[in-house]
């Protein structure tokens, strides 16, 4: 399965995610940042390539929504509400992150 995370900038949170599960067997996993400023912008093609997206707040969904509707009424998509208070790697982030996903996917 393929496995987008998405924050505004892509230098935290969705960062964090996609280092913490890049090893998974199970998954291929990405971030993106939905800002100008991202290190890594979400583009059409990583929403094509994505089968379950992971936005850390809601308003990471409405922008997709905004930008690519059709390509995002197709895809599972998940809110995590994980708030903009974190430093890439915070020991309490990764926590919040996989007890976050687990209910949707399992990674070894």
């Amino acid at each position: 399965m393929n496995i987008l995370f998405i924050c505004s900038r892509n230098k935290w949170r969705s960062l964090t995610a996609e280092h913490l599960f890049k090893e998974s067997t199970l998954h291929n996993v990405r971030s993106a940042g939905t800002a100008a400023s991202a290190r890594i912008k979400v583009s059409e093609k990583l929403i094509e390539w994505a089968d379950l997206i992971f936005v850390m707040e809601k308003r990471h969904r409405d922008q997709l929504r905004e930008r690519s509707p059709i390509l995002i009424s197709n895809k599972d998509l998940v809110v995590l509400n994980i708030p903009d208070e974190y430093q890439y790697m915070d020991e309490e982030l990764i926590e919040i992150i996989i007890s976050s996903v687990a209910p949707y996917i399992s990674f070894e």
